[in-house]
């Protein structure tokens, strides 16, 4: 795929207006991922239009709950012909499993492709201190998102989510057919924001991401079209 298809603009915007606002200024993007704000504020009105326009969509609700309830919720998002979903890997393997089900139940009912179910392994804005004191998890952060990639894929999802910083060793683990999204994908000339293991896109991409999700140092530009254009050509030249 084109280096400008493997970058996903996210719409964390509070209105409807306001995404399609979004969108109409970044022609050049194929690929938007409507996240919890967007969702919880206008509910799916905006899937449609981006669908409309021919967009690929990336649903980011993480869901995270009981076996059932995360299994309704994952019958319910397939109906949207999104191309891609997420659950927490932490949800467990009962939840991963039902996810699985649901999620081509809920395709077949609409008549639509399912989309690609995909594993949160651990948000980009935890750091090791945080996973080992607050979160009191054992394990050293990189074998955590490794462990909880490999559940997902035992599970029967097709890929993940997860920092730039774990990528190169889930893809060398988990081989070249499970995708990998990253978040926390940075530009050299942008700031980090809340993103705590980061990376620029050049070297996410030489990792072995799939996919980046590059949100503020795009949107929240002065001059977003600008900011598109000069990630693309970063990721075209490092790929030359």
């Amino acid at each position: 795929m084109g280096i400008e298809n493997q970058i996903i603009v996210p719409l964390d915007v509070a209105t409807e207006a306001e995404a399609i606002a979004l969108v109409e200024s970044l022609p050049q993007v194929t690929f938007w991922k409507v996240g919890l704000e967007l969702f919880v504020s206008t509910g799916s009105r905006i899937l449609p239009v981006l669908k409309d326009r021919q967009k690929r969509i990336f649903l980011d609700l993480k869901f995270h709950d009981i076996p059932n309830t995360v299994a309704g919720a994952c019958r319910a998002a397939a109906t949207y012909g999104v191309d891609l979903t997420t659950i927490h890997a932490v949800a467990g393997r009962s939840a991963l499993k039902g996810a699985v089900a649901a999620v081509a139940e809920g395709a077949q009912a609409a008549g639509c492709s399912p989309p690609k179910l995909i594993a949160i392994t651990l948000l980009t804005s935890l750091s090791s201190r945080d996973l080992a004191f607050d979160l009191k998890i054992p394990l050293e952060l990189p074998e955590y998102a490794l462990q909880m990639a490999l559940l997902a894929q035992e599970t029967g999802l097709q890929g993940a989510v997860c920092s730039p910083q774990e990528v190169e060793q889930l893809r060398r683990v988990c081989g070249d057919d499970f995708l990998l999204v990253c978040p926390g994908v940075r530009p050299s000339w942008a700031q980090a924001g809340d993103q705590r293991r980061s990376m620029t896109p050049a070297a996410a991409i030489k990792a072995g991401a799939d996919y980046l999700v590059i949100g503020r140092p795009i949107t929240a530009a002065s001059d977003p079209v600008a900011a598109w254009e000069r990630i693309c050509e970063e990721l075209t030249t490092a790929n030359a």
